[in-house]
């Protein structure tokens, strides 16, 4: 059945009238474009906030470069502007590590880019702040979750307040938003003034000093170093670090409090996670799942492209990796979908009308946490610690990969799958016995097996990130030896099953506590291994994580100990240089680095005395610090079969 035009949410007056309406409750601004898809935040609150019987517009991408009709053309909502940079900071989408501009914007059509403003929350919300004084403007996404207390942003090198303090904003949802906007919602259709929505969970708003705190009784409060404070002294801002990300992880939390200029930041506890039938409400919404028909000539979306068959199962994430914000935006606890909900939705990715069989991703931010949780509730409730399988997996949470596994098998059941594949990153360590104690091996056997077999298209992509103990352990990741024992289960298996599967590891250069020589014993233990390195990128730091606090301050946030880190350009490529041992080019410098910090041994491994690495030669190699994809062992041959000719 083909879609009509106001199956979308309206994005222009023509498609408001089309609905009929004569005014909208709420105009929803978005640094991305429009798709209509549950992997898309703003068409999720569009949909969630349509769900309450709200009249709801989006304007995707508006432009900031003209006399700003874009911000005008829709006139007043009744309710609120709500304002996202997009599913992105546009920081990130903007800039690569090394701080030069993209070449594409994934979320624009076409790739085009130069469509998202730097910082377009702030932008987008001063704008609307100046058009429209008096409507309120509420902001959410992972731009304004990530910046909703002093943070460290890399692009401009300096300490920023809070996101409401720059963008005037009134209120902040963070993380997940359905939750927070039910309430919202709620309590405006009872006739609460906007200004007196002050005790719903997942907020964050600015109070005048003088102003008395709002009262909860259900609530503790603590408080943390003001901004002014952490621009003077980077300990205690590394020290106000531990106190968030404890509250931000906790199920009962501590309301925070923290002074900016004459301002007091509140920042509400979080709700509790997301029960089945709430997340899968979210997922059942009436999405068209494609783009808006506007863009139809302007070109492909790529970021809707690459999940336009895919399927999302859960929510959060409780590797809490010291470099990754998955769970400072969703949090620590495991948000499960139904096998139902999952299944309804393969069936109407199914029937799309160019679906060829091939689902692409059966995942989450990490593909195999589906349905684990706390064994026991009451041991989770008191919980503080920020990851639940470092530096050991916890004794009360249930691995248990069964579930998962039978969610696979139910899928390939449906008549019109040829394979699913899992697209999302595995955590490799949860299937090694000698990590994952308390699980079932024959468990862990059958999910890796039922993975290699049924749901990998030649490469199984994993994420050890380094080999170097003492980083690892500051990354919250296990040793490099469960690595070692992983790839032996891997290499059993695809012996046994005749598999011939690449097996792919990503790895991190310049995280805080690495130094030169971590990284050559990395480029000597994976050599060793027989790997040359495809998936390696440099650490970018970004809001809301114990790397970006390090990095900034260098102190560790939880043992205020000085740690340290490379920064400089120069640091940052000696680091990243190492992943390319086999290049030509880096022989000479490979030697006199090793040789001055007397290793041999490492240059001995990296380069023996004969000229074994010669044969790699002739290779094409992209090395770059940016992003960097720098190797294909496939190309490779190709190119080598065209030598011989």
């Amino acid at each position: 059945m083909m879609n009509k035009l106001s199956d979308w949410l309206p994005t222009t007056n023509k498609e408001v009238k089309l609905r009929g309406w004569e005014e909208l409750d709420v105009i929803l601004f978005s640094g991305d474009a429009y798709v209509d898809h549950p992997a898309f935040g703003h068409a999720v609150v569009g949909r969630i906030l349509e769900s309450y019987g709200l009249r709801v517009a989006i304007v995707p991408q508006p432009s900031v470069n003209d006399n700003l009709q874009d911000f005008t053309k829709l006139g007043t909502p009744k309710l609120f502007f709500a304002v996202t940079g997009g599913c992105m900071d546009p920081m990130v989408s903007n800039y690569t590590a090394s701080k030069r501009s993209r070449d594409k914007d994934a979320y624009t059509p076409n790739g085009d880019k130069g469509f998202r403003p730097d910082y377009a929350t702030a932008v987008y919300s001063n704008i609307l702040k100046e058009k429209f004084p008096d409507v309120p403007v509420l902001i959410g996404g992972i731009e304004a979750s990530l910046r909703r207390v002093t943070h460290y942003d890399y692009w401009s090198d300096t300490l920023k307040p809070t996101i409401l303090e720059e963008s005037k904003a009134d209120l902040l949802v963070y993380g997940m938003g359905e939750q927070p906007l039910r309430e919202i919602v709620s309590l405006l259709q009872k006739g609460v003034p906007f200004s007196s929505l002050t005790t719903i969970k997942q907020t964050a708003f600015l109070l005048n000093k003088n102003e008395e705190v709002p009262k909860n009784k259900n609530w503790k409060d603590v408080s943390i170093h003001s901004h002014e404070v952490c621009l003077k002294d980077k300990k205690l801002f590394a020290s106000n670090f531990k106190v968030i990300e404890q509250e931000s992880n906790k199920l009962f939390a501590n309301r925070i409090f923290q002074d900016v200029g004459n301002s007091k930041l509140v920042i509400n506890p979080p709700y509790e996670t997301m029960t089945e039938s709430e997340i899968d409400a979210s997922f059942d919404l009436p999405f068209t799942r494609l783009p808006h028909p506007k863009y139809n000539k302007r070109g492909a979306i790529p970021a809707f492209e690459m999940i336009k068959f895919s399927i999302n199962i859960h929510r959060g994430c409780f590797g809490g990796c010291s470099f990754c914000t998955i769970s400072a935006h969703q949090g620590k606890f495991i948000a499960s979908r139904s096998q139902d909900s999952i299944l309804k939705e393969v069936d109407q990715v199914a029937n799309m009308p160019d679906f060829k069989g091939y689902l692409s991703d059966i995942g989450g931010p990490s593909a195999n946490m589906y349905k684990m949780k706390g064994k026991v509730q009451e041991i989770c409730d008191r919980c503080v610690a920020p990851s639940c399988i470092s530096p050991v997996i916890c004794h009360n949470l249930d691995t248990s990969h069964k579930p998962l596994t039978e969610l696979y098998q139910a899928v390939d059941k449906h008549p019109k799958i040829k394979k699913s594949f899992i697209g999302s990153g595995i955590r490799h360590d949860m299937l090694v016995p000698e990590f994952n104690t308390k699980a079932n091996p024959k468990e862990l056997d059958d999910y890796t097996e039922e993975v290699m077999t049924k749901h990998v298209s030649g490469r199984l992509k994993v994420a050890p990130e380094h080999s170097s103990d003492p980083v690892l352990k500051l990354m919250r990741k296990p040793s490099f030896k469960y690595f070692h024992k992983f790839k032996d289960r891997f290499d059993k298996i695809n012996i046994r099953k005749k598999l011939n599967l690449q097996l792919i590891p990503y790895f991190i250069s310049n995280h805080p506590a690495c130094e030169v020589e971590d990284m050559a014993n990395l480029a000597a233990e994976t050599k060793d291994m027989g790997f040359q390195l495809e998936q390696v990128q440099g650490f970018t730091p970004t809001p809301m994580t114990v790397a970006t606090v390090i990095y900034y301050s260098g102190y560790h946030p939880y043992t205020l100990k000085p740690t340290k880190t490379p920064k400089s350009k120069h640091e940052k490529e000696e680091q990243h240089r190492f992943f390319f041992w086999y290049k030509r080019e880096n022989q000479a410098w490979i030697r006199k680095t090793l040789t001055k910090v007397g290793r041999q041994d490492l240059l001995q491994k990296l380069l023996p005395t004969t000229n074994s690495w010669k044969k790699n030669k002739g290779e094409k190699v992209k090395n770059t610090f940016d992003d960097a994809i720098p190797f294909n062992s496939r190309k490779k041959k190709k190119f080598n079969k065209k030598k011989k000719r």
